[in-house]
């Protein structure tokens, strides 16, 4: 496999080593390491040295070592310093701990004082997928010395590893991954505070003196109405389950999915007001004027924030931005941005995980979906998509339960798969990415109650409940390992687009452009992720050379995960001014 340059690990017989970065009192301390990591020189630094020094060492082949990178990489990029590479102690710490570890030599669990880094895991399993990073930062070791001895720690476990190599990538391109997101609040995602302004307008209607959009208020107007209940309350589920109640619709939630399911005047303009509500609550003038800024969106992004390794946030939403918003997202005067999206990417990266021929050959230079109908094992597009979510997060009912099962037959080696993860959760066991990122073991409440059923007085319920928690387990990791692997291709694809946008010509200073920062302001740059999308901010002179960046990227990234297994990771790809337009 070849390794991108962004993510590549110094070998021992590269003359790049690594400058760790951490604090002695009221001073920066920076400790030059060989390639043991034995020190070589310290030097001792007044903090408003720090970014002079670092620009005059900072090379392409040369890590940094830091606790966290928001903490100190917001600093140097605010003076205008970019850096190659880096490693964070934080996220590499949560990937290597050993939870329960035995405090051998290497094994980072031994540093409780960075466990904080860690996802706390929640009893219930399907939870797992949606959990997103605390908005507070965990306060962690910053002193010099703490900083060193958790560095080595976590090369010995690297090295202690099954496979170091693959634990070594992952590391470093979860480390790349924190540079990206520190980089992206940077530069910003640039916004038309206007078009946002124009698109809530026309969604929510025109504000009264109050500031209540008229179309969200008339759609409350007829809930009421239908209701018979002039003052019922909609925004206080256990108050609106109530009115339903009243008036025979016996639901028990209020969700889209179950409200979809009833007759009766009330659904339709309940949808309606709770879809407007949404958009009011999260993305709406209030949210408008908290992150949007001189022409720029900034969030906060969590890389390792669930934990699969896929990203949160903790401010903004950047992950749930509804795409009728789309349009406020518009490139400076003389840039473009570039938008790229992978085409099922988790289906893709199952076929390659497990090295099923046939299931590539299906994705191969087309619809993945409409591959698998053309096997015949499914009858439409609609009923492949339904069968491969199936299989890949456990449904064993309704069109799903009926549609896995042609799937197995056809695609034997990545069900099989799935199908092991799953049994190995359903065990207690714990899964793998293709890196390495192991899934948490189960937590005690979990193992109580799988206890609890095979005691000799146990009752039917306690076997029950055993039952469905040891299924939801097995759901969490069948898919633990396809979404996590998914989660290291993008890192993987950013890593290397990164370094291929920096290395691609600056333009002349612009003013607009400025409002990207110190860093980016005449340089092409990254503005957005979201799981399997990015969107580049370019001059438009360098749009086409972006273009090609994004699409040499994921190439790469799909070998130097998977070699020369052929799938292929095809993009959907845009050039343009507004993000919503093709």
């Amino acid at each position: 496999m070849r390794a991108s340059s962004e993510i590549s690990q110094p070998g021992a017989t590269d003359p790049a080593h690594w400058i760790a970065l951490g604090r002695l009192g009221d001073r920066i301390v920076a400790v030059a390491l060989d390639a043991k990591a034995d020190e070589t020189t310290r030097v001792d630094l007044a903090p408003p040295e720090v970014a002079a020094w670092v620009r005059r060492r900072e090379s392409p082949s040369l890590r940094w070592v830091w606790s966290d990178t928001p903490t100190w990489y917001a600093d140097l990029l605010a003076e205008g310093v970019r850096v190659a590479r880096c490693h964070d102690l934080r996220l590499c710490h949560a990937i290597l701990r050993t939870p329960g570890g035995d405090g051998a030599p290497g094994d980072p669990s031994m540093s409780r004082a960075w466990d904080a880094a860690a996802v706390e895991v929640p009893a219930t399993a399907p939870a797992l997928f949606e959990i997103e990073a605390a908005a507070t930062r965990p306060s962690l070791p910053e002193d010099i010395e703490d900083v060193l001895t958790e560095f080595r720690r976590q090369r010995a476990a690297v090295e202690a590893a099954e496979n170091p190599g693959a634990i070594r990538l992952l590391v470093a391109a979860e480390s790349a991954g924190a540079l990206v997101a520190a980089e992206l609040r940077a530069a910003g995602l640039p916004w038309d505070e206007a078009a946002h302004d124009e698109i809530l307008t026309d969604v929510l209607g025109e504000r009264d003196a109050d500031g209540v959009p008229a179309k969200l208020e008339d759609a409350a107007r007829r809930v009421r109405i239908a209701l018979s209940d002039p003052s019922a309350s909609l925004d206080s589920p256990p108050k609106l389950l109530r009115a339903l109640h009243r008036v025979g619709v016996m639901v028990d939630s209020t969700s889209k999915w179950e409200l979809s399911e009833h007759r009766h005047p009330v659904i339709e303009p309940l949808l309606e007001y709770k879809k407007l509500s949404r958009l009011q609550s999260a993305n709406g003038w209030a949210w408008l004027d908290e992150w949007v800024h001189d022409g720029r969106f900034r969030p906060v992004y969590m890389p390792g924030g669930v934990v699969t390794g896929r990203w949160a946030s903790s401010g903004g939403g950047a992950l749930q931005l509804p795409r009728q918003l789309r349009g406020a997202v518009r490139a400076d005067p003389g840039w473009l941005l570039v938008t790229a999206d992978v085409a099922q990417l988790e289906p893709r990266v199952l076929a390659a995980m497990s090295a099923d021929t046939a299931l590539a050959a299906a994705a191969r230079g087309r619809d993945l979906y409409a591959g698998i109908v053309e096997t015949g094992a499914v009858p439409s597009r609609a009923d492949a998509k339904i069968a491969m979510l199936g299989a890949m997060y456990g449904a064993t009912t309704g069109d799903s339960g009926r549609l896995v099962p042609r799937l197995r037959r056809t695609f034997p080696r990545a069900m099989g798969l799935v199908d092991a993860a799953a049994a190995t959760g359903e065990g207690g066991g714990v899964v793998s990415t293709w890196l390495g990122r192991r899934s948490p073991p189960p937590p005690p409440e979990w193992q109580a109650v799988q206890a609890r059923a095979s005691e000799p007085d146990a009752a039917a319920a306690d076997e029950t409940r055993a039952r469905r928690w040891a299924r939801d387990r097995g759901r969490f990791t069948r898919n633990f390992i396809v979404q996590g692997t998914a989660a290291e291709w993008a890192l993987a694809w950013m890593a290397d687009l990164r370094g291929r946008l920096a290395a691609l010509p600056e333009v002349g200073a612009a003013d607009a452009a400025s409002r990207s920062g110190p860093v980016f302001a005449t340089r092409p740059h990254l503005a957005f992720f979201l799981h399997d999308e990015v969107i580049v901010h370019v001059p438009a002179a360098h749009a086409e050379r972006a273009a090609d960046a994004v699409r040499d990227a994921a190439a790469t990234a799909g070998r130097l995960l998977f070699g020369d297994f052929p799938i292929d990771f095809p993009l959907d790809l845009r050039v343009s001014r507004i993000a919503d337009k093709g």
